[in-house]
């Protein structure tokens, strides 16, 4: 591109360009005619509404997906990507929101998968190994490399994935929605490496939702909204307000009004629970005790990785708990099935939404119905009435503003991340529950869905309901909750009323400098 100033001319480089680009899928086109210019050594955020095809744009430019229409250049000259290997050839290397990686194998073996080194055939697995070590330490991604990744947590995962790309060197770095299950310290850890990187002569591109750090990192910031291009503005020029009125078309409350109200009765006791670490053999749930009543929104607040899911995974009935009750309503539900809870009016938002949320290659329908499926309205004689089914699952669609190509009939893997998360939050809401428990209800979520999510979370407790909140966003956390309860290490070290509280007293809680001693509550 060049840019006449007076009499001299001025050469834009750009490192990237994607220009043009359509791309469509059945029902949808996710990208229409899209233009995005990537500068050597920027952080360039791109920012849209869940299904906005900010993923979408960048899979075409990491070889997963082919653009019907457009061009690609690198460093002003065209190239064809066909697949992530021509990407990484390239020096594009991606960090994806969904996570590309093998369960069955170690974190080591995921990190070097497809860029093995080897001697006369043979794996050269130490040199990998000191290799890896030496890039956790750097960049402060501390990884066990010989876990199995069906045993580690979704941060430790997300980690694992910015590991992988920083093992093949590659300078055109795209990360899409990396902090979304990371801890505030880590985003903070995260946003300065990023930074570093960029100064290093490393160009981004930083698919997030979250405003605020693309006014702390971004140098630069285009918008989409329902696969059409926006514009692009300068970080420094912008605000919050003028970014989320961008992405969504309208303007967006950042904080949900919420009446002071006087809890009611429990529907949730947990007694003295105690569960043991299937990795390490250790209790990683130490003699729990809380309770949550009619009209209360109850937040778990902490680090990752310190209990809270296994805690959550105990009342679900997702793990069995080794010692401890669980009472729901008056009724004690340590041993029930999950069927037998959900039955009795529990609803679960889980924290990772494809392993516990959604058969990714089911339909939307069928996800909608998934734990009601067996009910009078939905079957007759052991058959599935699959009209009530569609017409169940089109009437949460509209009502929850999930997107897809093609309705009811989509098959769930299909969707962005953000509409597969309104999906389950709307099946959960929908089933009417006396006590939601919602592990990070908003991961990957728009300013606007947050917005609404967050709205039908206070009117759950409005109208009596309990609700269990697991949330690593201290935001969320702050303006959602009646109670909080610091959980670090497997124990509940504090309880605070957020209108008394401090972010920064929080965070001493969580990290485990500070605790209450029982005696002075």
């Amino acid at each position: 591109m060049l840019l006449k100033k007076g009499m001299v001319t001025i050469v834009e480089n750009y490192v990237i360009e994607m220009l043009n680009i359509t791309k469509e899928f059945p029902g949808i086109i996710a990208n229409d005619n899209v233009t995005l210019q990537l500068k050597k050594g920027e952080i360039h955020a791109l920012l849209g509404e869940n299904g906005a095809g900010k993923s979408t744009l960048m899979s075409v430019l990491f070889g997963l997906y082919q653009a019907e229409k457009g061009t690609i250049k690198k460093d002003g000259v065209e190239v064809e990507i066909k697949d992530p290997n021509d990407a990484n050839r390239l020096g594009i290397g991606m960090v994806h929101q969904h996570f590309k990686l093998v369960e069955v194998f170690s974190v080591l073996d995921n990190i070097i998968l497809g860029a093995e080194t080897t001697k006369y055939g043979f794996l050269r697995k130490k040199e990998a190994r000191e290799r890896v070590l030496a890039l956790s330490e750097e960049y402060g991604l501390a990884v066990d490399p010989d876990a199995l990744i069906e045993d580690i947590t979704v941060g430790m995962q997300q980690r694992v994935e910015i590991l992988k790309m920083l093992y093949r060197n590659n300078d055109i770095l795209i990360f899409d929605e990396p902090t979304a299950v990371l801890t505030p310290q880590e985003i903070e850890e995260l946003l300065q490496i990023m930074k570093n990187m960029a100064k290093s002569g490393k160009s981004i591109l930083f698919i997030t939702h979250k405003l605020n750090e693309i006014l702390a990192v971004a140098d630069r910031c285009t918008v989409l909204r329902k696969g059409k291009y926006i514009g692009t503005v300068n970080v420094k020029d912008t605000t919050k307000e003028e970014l989320s009125e961008m992405m969504v078309g309208r303007k967006v409350e950042f904080v949900v009004p919420k009446k002071d109200r006087i809890p009611g009765n429990d529907v949730l006791i947990v007694k003295n629970m105690t569960m043991v670490s299937k990795q390490h053999k250790k209790n990683i749930v130490n003699n729990v005790s809380l309770n949550v009543r009619e009209g209360e929104i109850v937040c778990i607040a902490g680090i990752d990785g310190n209990g809270q899911t296994e805690f959550v995974n105990g009342i679900t009935g997702l793990d069995k708990i080794n010692s401890g009750e669980i009472i729901f309503k008056g009724v004690d539900i340590t041993h029930s099935k999950i069927r037998d809870r959900n039955k009795l009016g529990l609803s679960h938002i889980p924290e990772d939404r494809h392993r516990h949320g959604l058969v990714l290659d089911f339909t939307l329908a069928d996800n909608m119905v998934l734990q009601r499926y067996f009910e009078p309205d939905f079957q007759k004689n052991g058959f599935i009435l699959k009209d009530k089914v569609r017409e169940y699952s089109d009437k949460l669609i509209e009502r929850f503003d999930v997107r897809s190509g093609q309705g009811s009939k989509t098959i769930a893997r299909s969707m962005s991340g953000g509409n597969q998360q309104k999906a389950i939050v709307a099946r959960e809401l929908d089933r009417d529950p006396d006590l939601l428990i919602a592990v990070q209800p908003t991961r990957g979520l728009d300013v606007g869905a947050i917005e609404f999510i967050h709205k039908q979370i206070v009117a759950q407790r409005d109208n009596g309901k309990a609700v269990l909140l697991v949330s690593l966003e201290l935001d969320e956390v702050m303006g959602l909750s009646d109670r909080i309860l610091v959980m670090y290490e497997g124990e509940i070290v504090g309880e605070f009323d957020p209108k008394k509280v401090t972010v920064n007293e929080l965070g001493l809680y969580m990290s485990g400098a500070k605790r209450q001693n029982k005696e002075s509550e």
